[in-house]
C-alpha cells in the first residue's frame, strides 16, 4: 500500500456540498491499495503511521507520535498515488491499483485498525470525486510504500 501523510492543522473533505469528515490537529492521510496488496500490508501501514513521531516536543524537536498530541487521522482514499507511465508520456496510467473492491477493503481495514488502535479517525468516501481541504502544518509530508 501507499501512502502520504501530511502533518496538519486542519484538515477536511466534501462530497457534494456535505462535509464527510473532518479533523483538527493530525494526519491527513492519502491512500491507495496497490494491487497484490493483502490486510497484512494494510496494518502495517496503519502501524507505520500511528507510530510516526513528527510532531515537536518541548525542546522543539520532531519526536511525538499522533497520540502524544491527542491528533487525529483524516484518511482519503487515493487511487492515483499508483500512476505509472509518465518516462515516455504525460498521461499517467493507474492499472497498478488494486480493483476498486480489493481497494475499498483494504482502506476499509487500515482505517479500522487505526481507529482499533485508539485514533479517531475521520473519512472521505471511497471513489467518490472529493474536495479536500487542508492547513499544512510545518508542512511536513511523508510517503510510505509497504513494497519497500
Amino acid at each position: 500500500m501507499r501512502a502520504v501523510v501530511q502533518r496538519v492543522a486542519e484538515a477536511s473533505v466534501t462530497v457534494d456540498g456535505r462535509v464527510t469528515g473532518a479533523i483538527g490537529r493530525g494526519f491527513l492521510v492519502l491512500v491507495c491499495a496497490m494491487g497484490g496488496d493483502t490486510e497484512k500490508d494494510a496494518e502495517k501501514l496503519a502501524r507505520k503511521i500511528s507510530a510516526l513521531r513528527i510532531f515537536k516536543d518541548e525542546d522543539g524537536k520532531m519526536n511525538l507520535p499522533l497520540s502524544a498530541v491527542q491528533g487525529s487521522v483524516l484518511a482519503v482514499s487515493q487511487f492515483t498515488l499508483a500512476a505509472q507511465g509518465m518516462e515516455s508520456g504525460n498521461r499517467p496510467g493507474f492499472s497498478r491499483a488494486a480493483s476498486p473492491d480489493v481497494g475499498q477493503r483494504l482502506y476499509d481495514h487500515f482505517c479500522a485498525f487505526l481507529l482499533a488502535g485508539g485514533l479517531t479517525v475521520e473519512t472521505g468516501i471511497f471513489a467518490a470525486d472529493m474536495q479536500v481541504d487542508l492547513v499544512n502544518d510545518g508542512p511536513v509530508t511523508i510517503l510510505f510504500d509497504t513494497a519497500g
